[in-house]
């Protein structure tokens, strides 16, 4: 045995010692360092970081669907809301240049009635149209008419006139006179009058056709008379004065104004001339024959002879009890026992009866360039505007007017 086959190395493992060495084969591929793929190092979870559960998942996707579902009917919802408004504010235009927005309040009765009374106030001044600047509150004639024309038989059981009016413009008082006459032959219904404080002058002319006149305790009825005016005559003029401010006009004669119970020249009502004699002669004709329509109307409305209209009756007004009298009116009576006989006439159980008035419209439809005020009615200017209140019986040339009281009232005066 050869003595090198048993030596050791010290520290060499026993069965290691004498093993050949062991070289590559020649035909393995030799991969470049740069070309070997990087180790990677598999992920090992975090046991110190929670795992979502399938629960906080679900919730997740369902908060999500109803935020979109929320904000979808959201947005429908106003599509809808703006397509209603849009079709209300149509509808309630086609009656007029200021609509109607179909709003009420009501007046009087069970709320739940079965019967239904069509109620419009007569408040204020009659003007005839919206189209003239009208700050004062009061009524506009045309359009109170246009309201009446729209009511048909199975709208309403009847209709009542709240009369609050010192009168107004011939055309005005007439135009609800000649609508109440149509309504009355349209449907068959009976109209009801209530005087609530004063129905002068225009006011006596537009509710003289109604079947049955009523008027609470202390009112004011008659007024049955026309006038123009007031015309103004600054005599013997030296100077105008005046400021931004203030107008001023110097007179050595005075100033004058007349009212006409009435031409030929261009500049009549002038305040610097004095009026002719035609002049005078051609208005008071005018004055005459719409007096004359005037006493015909009463007489035709309440069966009262026409020269007792003219010669005892007159322009004068009368209390609730000698407007009785004088058949001016049918009877006296407090609000609700009105109502009540406002249902009877009409053939309608008064305790299933109730009363409607026109209000305002709604802040929606004001959104919509709709005017908050009720149809037919002006809204009154505040004096805090700076703006001189004035009505169109006050505008324009003098014109012929029913009306009872100082005109200037209604002119800023």
């Amino acid at each position: 045995m050869d003595e090198n086959t048993n030596a050791q190395t010290p520290g060499a493992r026993p069965e290691l010692q004498g093993a050949p060495s062991w070289d590559p084969p020649e035909t393995a591929t030799q991969i470049p360092p740069t070309q070997l793929p990087p180790l990677v190092s598999p992920k090992v979870p975090n046991s110190s970081k929670p795992r979502k559960s399938s629960f906080f998942k679900g919730f997740g996707v369902g908060l999500g669907a109803s935020i979109g579902f929320g904000i979808l009917s959201v947005v429908m919802s106003i599509v809808m809301m703006l397509g209603l408004i849009v079709t209300a504010a149509s509808a309630a235009n086609s009656i007029g240049t200021t609509a109607d927005t179909g709003a009420t309040t009501h007046v009087w009765g069970p709320s739940n009635a079965k019967n239904t009374l069509f109620a419009i106030a007569i408040n204020g001044a009659i003007m005839t149209n919206s189209g003239a600047s009208a700050f004062n509150s009061g009524v506009y004639g045309y359009e109170i008419a246009k309201q009446i024309d729209q009511i048909e038989a199975d709208d309403y059981a009847g209709l009542v006139l709240l009369m609050d009016t010192p009168g107004g413009t011939i055309t005005g008082s007439r135009a609800i006179h000649d609508a109440v006459a149509r309504y009355q032959e349209r449907t068959g219904r009976k109209v009801f009058a209530y005087v609530q404080s004063m129905s002068a002058s225009g006011g006596m002319y537009s509710m003289a056709g109604a079947d049955y006149i009523a008027a609470d305790y202390g009112t004011l009825t008659g007024s049955i008379g026309v006038i123009m005016g007031p015309i103004m005559h600054y005599k013997d003029v030296t100077a105008t004065t005046g400021n931004i401010l203030e107008s001023g006009v110097t007179t050595s004669g005075g100033i004058t104004q007349e009212y006409l119970t009435q031409g030929k020249g261009k500049d009549f009502g002038n305040p610097f001339r004095e009026m002719s004699e035609e002049e005078r002669a051609n208005y008071t004709h005018n004055l005459e024959l719409a007096y004359d329509d005037f006493v015909n109307i009463v007489s035709q409305g309440r069966g009262i002879d026409p020269e007792t209209i003219r010669n005892d009756l007159g322009a004068f007004m009368f209390d609730e009890h000698r407007a009785v009298e004088k058949k001016l009116i049918d009877e006296v009576m407090p609000r609700e026992a009105a109502f009540r006989k406002a249902a009877e006439i009409n053939n309608v159980d008064p305790e299933d009866t109730k009363v409607i008035t026109p209000s305002a419209p709604t802040g929606l439809a004001s959104l919509l360039g709709v005017k908050t005020r009720v149809y037919g009615h002006s809204i009154p200017l505040s004096t805090n505007d700076g703006l001189k209140p004035t009505t169109s019986l006050c505008s324009g040339s003098p014109s012929i007017v029913a009306y009872a009281g100082n005109i200037t009232s209604l002119c800023g005066a």
